[in-house]
């Protein structure tokens, strides 16, 4: 361990020489009786020696280890100026003052704890220790640690100072400082690198010699502020520092500096303090009078607070002697500051109200005023501004104005009392004689009234007037009202009461009938039933003259009825209506009850429903619905029945279903009510459940539609609050009604009422415009069908609206809305854009235009909630829901299009076509689509489509005629043809299949006149004609499927016999069943989805259900299997095995047969094979002719190549009408046997009759026929050549 020495200082005053030597001892004894050691033993040896000594300043340098006694270096006395020789002499003369002394002793040691020890001793003693002697009397006033010295690991030797000492400039500037001490000009440093050989040792901080004061204490932005420095020193050497830097005089700053009685003050001054001037300040005092410099310093922080000044708002002051206090309050304590209030003078120069009373609170400073009516200033002296300033006496004041406006109290005046009828109107008036409609409210049995039902104006400078205005009294606006005016805390009221009566609506008074007859001198009972019970008087008026009615209640149903018998005396139709009048004499009038004469002779239907002739119609109400408590109610609604034969049917249901019945009146009631917005979302979740619950009911009833659409239609005009739950609700009772499986009611409804669609669309629009955001949010709302997003304009709105759809269960059909933000900064802070799709509102919404294009994607309406703001431009792209679709064209809902029931419009829009999307650019908002026809690529143009229209009419009825003829042959030469079994199973399958494109061919006429009466294609009668063709066009290929397989059979199974039953039931289940079987899948597969039929066609659908394989796969594998059996049977023929070779009869039939297969299969398999090249996109136009050739001119191929071209069929005729056949024919028609038919054969075609379906006539053949046997195996011979 390396040698360390340490500095000790000693202050005494000394009486006695000997006072120093009883110390040493006394220190001595404590110390070696608790560290024993050689080095304590030295160390106290020495003491005692220096405290007999006569020096004033002793060093002692010693290690106990090596150096056992002081040394002539280290031991002896320094060089001490002979005059503290003398003073230290006079010390000793008694009579004397004492001397101080301060001895400064040098250690060197080796072990660290001695250091410790020596601390941790002169810690404990109590100073000042007085020693006294026979001879002396001294006061030791301090032991203290000043300087420790010490080697560092590279032998360097560190001296430091301890705790509260510091070396003097003077010797730093001389050493080396250590290098973790680095000097300053305000600091001396603690720490050099050598021992100095004359001193000093560490100094005492300066810090303890100087006094530093501040005022004053608390300090704020404004004040001036003076730090003043006392030193008990005589030098004029002072320098100020601020956080390091240093203080010079300048404009804010002045330093001064006196001395007096070896006193130093200096005072540093600062005037207008900001907050930069806070931080440590200090000052230093340098003494160079004696051998070495000294630096004395003191430090002091100062805090510059603020005055923030929060003052109460501007006011009123109501002139009844109502106080209003005004206040400024501050962060801190308000005691540290003057303050006083000032007002201003008014416009005339007069002071007001300069005696308001001030007081203070532990913050604030309060003001307060009182104002009795006569000291209401009048305008514009009215308004005063208040001054409150607060001051700290030392140069900082601030001060902050309050405006305050006096108003007289308010006189209220209300409108009186009155009575009003149910469903009438009324308005009641507010009148203030204070034109003050800032906060004004009205109230209904307590309970507030929505804001939007009254409005607030100022008529004059003493007159403001508020209107009420209720458009359909309900029972809920029974009651007192009230109007109340607040000014500040003061509110003036004034109430009324208004008496709601009851009185039915026009629109809930059930006629009964609504629409009939009437017979003439027979009774005839009329019936008016409202809900409720109360009184009315009820008259009925038949013919203009009155009929007198009887009251009959059953449950909460009172009915009037009148028994009215119409006399005839005038052939005009009979007009009944009934009038309901309550007791403040209001009336209202039903709607009429028509009635048409019907004389007894033209009944053909009665009953409890009425009187009528064949097909006449009888409109009735709807039968009251019973509730769960048995209690009898009506319900809205119409049935119209229909006589047929003697009987009436139930043409038409238009009975609102109990439930939606109940939602649409408490809808009716809503809107009206005075706390609508409050209890609209409670409404909008019953709507949501009880839609769910009817959603059947809904499907099958386009009058529940309507209903759910009018409860919508209804709601929308509430404003609400955009709460999830709320907008939740309300769209998924819109998804409700707009899911696919609603779409059937909608194509009824749109037959009958258009211009609901577009009310639905509306009511959505309307709805979004209402919301009112919270927290400036939009919240996402996701359905099935219906989509919303929206955002809020904000001032820091710097970004676009875009907003992307996808619908999954609609192929995926999106779309995006797209609004730049250039666009969105010129917008009103605050509004709303909202943007909602629809993936079924295109199967919804009527195409009135008469146009042959769809819409082809979603539909997304864009609005806002400011008709006033405007969108210069938006972007919207649609994803093309049918891509064959070409010829975009991207319109929106003009809702006063075609008399306002809303139509597509184009204007302001341009399309752009990329590939499988459409983007739009409108100048404006609202709903928007595309619309797009067909490709040119793939149908036929305007001219070529009427041409096409020719050769099909022309064609279709040369097929018609062909086919009827083809049956008539068939029927002519039936039994002359049919000998043997082959033969017999051609002609039947020849005969059907004549007979299902006959079929088909007919009911493609009837589609041709459906198509052209547009508004037939969404009806049953399309449907059925869909599935017909559909059905016959499959029999027509099974049948020659039927064809094929028995050739087939005849041929390779030569030697299995079958009977004609069984091959007939074979051919006729694959002929009729197979095609039944795949219709009838085929339509209860996609009609339920609305996907059977094509949208502007009778026939099946391609595009969405892809309903068309269901034929076009069938016929193309008939067409590939019979083209296959035609190949196998024609190399049977030519090359037959051993044994197999048929009879000539049968070789003649098969040959035949072959030939009806091999011609018509590809004739028909070509035919539909360009079919199904049209369904492609850009197909050319003559696959379209071609096509239509083909297809038109069937029968005519049927007559040429299936009977025509068949010998035997020639012959037959031609010996049938020859001269010398006719009498043998009149023989043959005479030796019919009792097996005959089942239809008589006198006539042709009674024989095609049977031939159909296989029933063929037994007949007794004479020996005549074996002439005709014979001739037709020669001409069977004669075939097989040919």
């Amino acid at each position: 361990m390396g040698k360390q020495r340490t500095e000790i200082e000693a202050e005494a005053h000394t009486w006695l020489r000997g006072a120093w030597h009883l110390l040493s001892f006394r220190f001595c004894n404590k110390i070696l009786g608790e560290m024993p050691s050689l080095g304590i033993t030295v160390f106290c040896f020495l003491l005692l020696i220096v405290t007999t000594s006569t020096h004033a300043l002793i060093e002692v340098n010693f290690d106990p280890f090596d150096y056992p006694s002081p040394d002539g270096e280290n031991g002896t006395e320094e060089n001490v100026p002979t005059e503290l020789h003398r003073q230290k002499r006079q010390v000793a003369t008694f009579g004397l003052p004492p001397m101080e002394y301060k001895i400064d002793i040098e250690i060197s040691y080796t072990d660290p704890s001695l250091l410790e020890a020596i601390k941790d001793y002169f810690k404990n003693l109590s100073f000042p220790v007085i020693v006294n002697t026979l001879d002396a009397a001294m006061n030791i006033s301090s032991l203290n640690v000043t300087t420790v010295c010490s080697l560092t690991s590279n032998n360097e030797t560190h001296c430091s100072c301890e705790s509260g000492y510091r070396w003097p400039a003077s010797v730093c500037s001389a050493k080396s400082i250590c290098p973790s001490t680095i000097p300053t000009q305000e600091e001396i440093c603690d720490c050099i690198t050598q021992v100095p050989s004359q001193g000093p040792y560490c100094q005492l901080q300066s810090e303890d010699q100087t006094n530093f004061s501040v005022s004053p204490e608390d300090i704020f932005q404004g004040d001036t502020v003076k730090m003043k420095c006392v030193i008990p020193l005589d030098t004029g050497n002072v320098t100020w520092y601020h956080s390091g830097s240093l203080i010079l005089n300048r404009v804010r700053h002045s330093i001064s500096t006196i001395i007096i009685e070896k006193t130093t003050t200096s005072i540093l001054k600062i005037t207008n303090v900001t907050q930069d001037d806070t931080g440590p300040y200090t000052c230093v005092f340098i003494d160079s009078s004696v051998s070495s410099t000294w630096e004395f310093k003191a430090t002091r922080n100062i805090t510059v607070a603020p005055i923030n000044i929060m003052q109460s708002g501007d006011t009123k002051v109501i002139c009844n002697g109502t106080k209003v206090s005004l206040s400024c309050c501050i962060d801190g304590n308000i005691q540290y500051f003057n303050t006083t209030w000032t007002p201003n003078t008014g416009h005339s120069g007069i002071v007001y109200f300069n005696t308001g009373t001030a007081s203070l609170t532990p913050n604030c400073t309060e003001y307060t005023l009182q104002a009795s009516p006569f000291q209401c200033p009048n305008p514009p002296d009215n308004e005063i501004t208040y001054t409150c300033e607060l001051s700290t006496g030392n140069g900082a004041i601030r001060s902050k104005t309050i405006n305050v406006i006096y108003s007289p109290g308010a006189n209220l005046t209300i409108s009186p009392s009155t009575n009003v009828s149910e469903g009438h109107s009324f308005n009641l008036t507010c009148t203030s004689d204070v034109s003050n409609c800032d906060n004004l409210t009205w109230k209904i049995q307590s309970q507030m009234i929505d804001s939007r039902l009254y409005s607030c104006k100022v008529e004059s400078p003493s007159k403001a007037m508020s209107t009420l205005t209720v458009n359909s009294a309900t029972q809920a606006w029974n009651g007192t009202y009230t109007c109340t005016l607040f000014q500040k805390s003061l509110s003036s009221s004034a109430s009324t009461t208004v008496e709601i009566v009851p009185l039915p609506l026009k629109k809930n008074i059930v006629l009964d009938p609504i629409q009939g007859f009437i017979q003439c001198n027979v009774p005839q009972v009329l019936k008016c039933c409202i809900n409720g019970t109360e009184n009315y008087d009820v008259t009925f008026t038949v013919q203009q003259r009155e009929c007198k009615s009887v009251k009959n209640t059953q449950g909460n149903q009172v009915c009037y009825t009148c028994n009215y018998t119409e006399r005839c005396n005038s052939k005009s139709n009979v007009v009944a209506f009934c009038t309901f009048g309550n007791r403040i004499q209001d009336n209202v009038t039903s709607s009429p009850m028509n009635l048409s004469i019907i004389l007894e002779n033209e009944v053909t239907c009665s009953g409890s429903i009425g009187v009528g002739w064949q097909g006449a119609q009888i409109t009735k109400p709807c039968p009251a619905s019973q509730g769960v408590n048995g209690i009898s109610t009506t319900r809205r609604g119409t049935v119209v029945y229909v006589c047929n034969n003697t009987d009436w049917k139930v043409a038409r249901n238009s009975c609102i279903s109990d439930q939606i019945n109940t939602l649409l009146s408490g809808a009716e009631s809503l809107v009206y009510d005075p706390q609508a917005e409050e209890q609209l979302p409670t409404y909008l979740e019953t709507l949501h459940n009880t839609t769910l619950k009817e959603q059947q009911e809904i499907n099958t009833s386009p009058a529940n539609l309507v209903a759910v659409i009018s409860i919508l239609d209804l709601v929308s005009n509430i404003p609400t609050d955009a709460e999830p739950r709320a907008m939740e609700n309300f769209l998924s009772t819109v998804n409700t009604i707009v899911n696919n499986s609603t779409i059937p009611a909608w194509k009824d409804l749109n037959n009958q009422q258009t211009e609901n669609s577009s009310r639905l669309l509306d009511s959505v629009e309307k709805f979004s415009r209402s919301l009112r955001p919270i927290n400036n949010t939009i919240p996402l709302i996701t359905n099935t069908n219906v989509q919303l997003q929206g955002i809020v304009i904000t001032e820091n709105s710097t970004w676009d609206y875009n907003k992307s759809f996808t619908f999954s269960n609609s192929a995926n059909l999106s779309g995006n809305v797209l609004i730049n933000r250039n666009n969105i900064k010129n917008l009103t802070e605050k509004l709303t854009i909202i943007t909602v799709a629809f993936s079924t509102l295109r199967y919804i919404l009527p195409n009135l235009n008469e146009t042959a294009k769809d819409v082809n994607g979603l539909v997304m309406m864009t609005t806002t909630n400011s008709v006033g703001s405007q969108v210069s431009e938006i972007s919207l792209t649609f994803a093309k829901s049918n891509s064959s679709l070409k010829d975009p064209q991207c319109v929106f809902w003009n809702f006063s299009h075609f008399a306002a029931v809303g139509g597509w419009d184009d204007t302001g829009c341009h399309p752009k076509d990329e590939e499988d999307y459409v983007i739009c650019t409108c100048n404006h908002l609202t709903s928007f689509s595309i619309l797009m026809s067909f490709d040119q690529g793939s149908s036929p143009s305007g001219g070529e489509l009427q041409s096409l229209d020719y050769i099909t009419y022309i064609g279709l009825s040369i097929s018609i005629v062909s086919l009827m003829i083809c049956i008539l042959i068939e029927s002519l030469v039936w039994k002359h043809v049919t000998k043997n079994r082959t033969s017999y199973m051609r002609h039947v399958c020849i005969l059907n299949i004549a007979v299902s494109l006959l079929i088909a061919d007919s009911w493609f006429i009837v589609t041709a006149f459906i198509q052209d009466k547009k508004e037939l294609v969404k009806g049953n009668v399309c449907i059925a004609a869909t599935f017909f063709i559909h059905l016959f066009y499959l029999s027509l290929f099974f049948w020659m499927l039927a064809l094929g397989l028995m050739i087939f059979y005849h041929l390779v199974f030569i030697l299995h016999d079958t009977s004609k039953t069984i091959q007939k039931a074979v051919a006729f289940s694959l002929g009729y069943g197979c095609p039944l079987i795949i219709s009838v899948i085929t339509i209860a597969v996609t009609q339920p989805h609305n996907t059977y039929m094509r949208e502007n066609a009778c026939w099946l659908n391609w595009e969405k259900s892809k309903a068309l394989l269901a034929f076009i796969i069938p016929a193309l594998i008939i067409v590939a299997v019979n083209s296959i059996i035609a190949v196998v049977i024609l190399v049977k023929i030519l090359r037959p095995a051993i044994g197999e070779k048929p009879s000539k009869q049968e070789r003649s039939s098969l040959i035949q047969a072959i030939k009806n297969v091999a011609t018509l299969t590809p004739l028909f398999g070509l035919t539909w094979g360009f079919g199904v090249a049209t369904l492609s996109n850009g197909s050319p136009i003559v696959f379209h002719i071609l096509f239509t050739l083909l297809n038109a001119f069937q029968g005519l191929f049927i007559l040429v190549f299936g009977t025509l071209r068949d010998k035997k069929v020639i012959e037959a005729l031609l010996n049938k009408y020859s001269l010398g056949r006719w009498s043998t024919q009149q023989t043959k028609s005479t030796s019919l046997g009792d097996s005959a038919p089942v239809f008589s054969m006198s006539c042709p075609f009674s024989a095609a009759l049977n031939n159909l379906s296989g029933k063929a006539g037994k007949y007794n053949i004479s020996s005549t026929e074996a002439t005709g046997s014979s001739s037709e195996h020669t001409s069977s011979t004669y075939s097989v050549f040919h």
